[in-house]
């Protein structure tokens, strides 16, 4: 195993994680500073799901380049976004410079998948998923605090000065630690998108967008969950947050290791049925404030257990269109936390019990668990066999 480049790839997804996550916290501070409403300042989180949404494609047209060349060319983007973030004088700058942010992340991952695959032994792909997204966990336990922190205390700006470093030091990470692991062998534009004629990779993607969807139903509203439901203090709801990232960073990693023994598929699948019983529990027994934040930070460390083998299944379903198949995964991660946001506000929006959150939730979940179960029962083995035969890889 390649650890040296693994980190490196997990350094990236930590700047990514922090850069993207720490907007949710400074939204008081954009709105005194740029003079615009609560409302408004939440823009800046849009914009940068905006970028991650059409950044994900724009890796279609760097597909001759090498694996390695295109990752450098997202950690300069990922670089100039931050960088202009910090200078910004003007809110509409900002809107732009958080959209420039975003134009890497799902690209990141989708390559950054890929090497990681390539960086390690056959059948250890999930695993080396699983440590670059670690990084992505570690931005919610220590990253997202401490802007929040350096906000109240200094200037919003700080982490994303903090955030430009740390990507030169990403830049120089990937150069010396990531090795050359060559290209994809180009197909044609079209050939990019022939694995979307057969219903595997729709059977992942829709996983991925409902069963996100589902747990974030509870993440959006871990708040008014915790205090409203829970009778938990809202001094104690930051702490519960911290522990609701290590439990990410746990499972994350539990969930590699598995994959290592069992197919992504089958992993994927049994955490999500997870993710529902325990969504529906919260809504029957969440009145119990221990139970409650038990649950809750179960279910927080399930939905990066998930992530990591759907974005190896996603691959086993395109071995043709490895490229636009990892956007688009990205792209159903960030579709599902919308709709799992605006699901989520519907008991509040119509005055309903809060309970009905993660009923929600749990609707929204199982859809998820059901596409899942299919693809890993039905068509799985398939998908996997002609990966490696394409790939040339050994599933050994």
């Amino acid at each position: 195993m390649d650890i040296k480049g693994l980190i490196a790839l997990a350094f990236g997804t930590l700047g990514l994680g922090i850069t993207e996550y720490v907007a949710m916290g400074l939204l008081p501070y954009l709105s005194a500073d740029f003079s615009v409403t609560i409302a408004q300042a939440g823009h800046a989180i849009s914009a940068y799901a905006l970028g991650v949404a059409i950044g994900a494609f724009m890796i279609i047209f760097m597909r001759k380049l090498r694996l390695k060349s295109i990752l450098l060319i997202l950690i300069l983007i990922h670089l100039f976004g931050n960088a202009l973030t910090c200078v910004v004088d003007n809110f509409n700058y900002l809107l732009i410079s958080r959209f420039i942010a975003g134009l890497p992340h799902g690209c990141f991952f989708g390559v950054g998948s890929i090497i990681a695959q390539r960086l390690v032994k056959a059948g250890k792909g999930t695993s080396a998923v699983a440590i670059m997204t670690a990084g992505m966990t570690v931005a919610n336990v220590f990253g997202v605090p401490l802007g929040t922190a350096l906000a109240n205390s200094l200037s919003w700006r700080v982490i994303f000065i903090i955030v430009a470093v740390w990507a030169l030091f990403v830049l120089l990470s990937a150069v010396l630690w990531i090795r050359d692991v060559g290209g994809i062998e180009d197909r044609g534009f079209k050939n990019q998108f022939t694995f979307m004629k057969t219903k595997s990779p729709w059977l992942v993607l829709g996983a991925t967008m409902f069963g996100n969807a589902g747990i974030f139903c509870m993440m959006s509203y871990v708040s008014p969950l915790l205090t409203d439901l829970g009778s938990v203090s809202l001094e104690y709801v930051p702490a519960v947050m911290v522990c609701m990232g290590i439990f990410m960073v746990a499972f994350n990693l539990i969930s590699g290791k598995l994959c290592d023994h069992f197919t992504p598929g089958i992993v994927a699948s049994y955490c999500q049925l997870c993710a529902v019983v325990l969504l529906l529990i919260i809504a029957l027994l969440g009145q119990y404030n221990a139970l409650i934040i038990t649950l809750i930070c179960l279910n927080a460390g399930l939905l990066f257990a998930i992530s990591s083998p759907e974005q190896v299944a996603i691959l086993h379903t395109a071995p043709a269109g490895l490229l636009v198949a990892a956007s688009c995964v990205q792209a159903a991660f960030n579709l599902g936390n919308a709709i799992g946001a605006y699901a989520g506000g519907i008991p509040f929006t119509f005055d309903l019990s809060i309970r009905l959150v993660t009923v929600i939730g749990a609707a929204l979940a199982l859809i998820g668990f059901v596409s899942l179960f299919v693809y890993a029962r039905k068509y799985e083995k398939t998908a996997m066999k002609e990966y490696f035969e394409m790939t040339g890889m050994s599933s050994k």
